[in-house]
């Protein structure tokens, strides 16, 4: 059961990238272009994923175990430190010049576009490359 579910949640998740342009690096880099012609829609996107976000956690604080009967496991960790900030900087880097970022990645990816196979690519290369410093550390 749990594998159907996360089948179908995730298969949601790519139709509504897709229906919301976020698999669309050209579109991407349109909100992103704040000083040029900036398409602003993404906005209204990002806001209502926040806004679902914002709900979908405070249901889930009140319970001890998912829908499929699994342990809730909320984040609890609040500081800001040196990994989160480099962590964010190079997403936001990579997010400005490529115009994809993890989850539209995916999304490329299934569908066969260059764009995401090399995006996934260089995303996988770049997790490896984190392990390895991590266990170095």
């Amino acid at each position: 059961m749990k594998t159907i579910v996360a089948l179908v949640v995730g298969l949601l998740t790519g139709i509504a990238l897709i229906v919301a342009g976020m698999s669309n690096p050209a579109k991407v880099l349109g909100f992103l272009d704040l000083a040029g012609a900036w398409d602003p829609s993404l906005a209204l996107v990002m806001g209502g994923a926040v806004g679902v976000g914002l709900v979908g956690f405070a249901l889930a604080r009140k319970r001890k175990l998912s829908v499929l009967g699994e342990p809730m496991q909320i984040p609890t960790n609040r500081s800001i430190d040196r990994p989160l900030v480099l962590g964010s900087a190079l997403f936001g880097i990579g997010w400005g010049l490529a115009g994809i970022c993890p989850g539209p990645a995916l999304t490329l990816l299934g569908a066969g576009a260059p764009k995401g196979v090399v995006f996934v690519l260089a995303m996988v290369a770049g997790m490896a490359l984190f392990s390895l410093v991590q266990r170095r550390s």
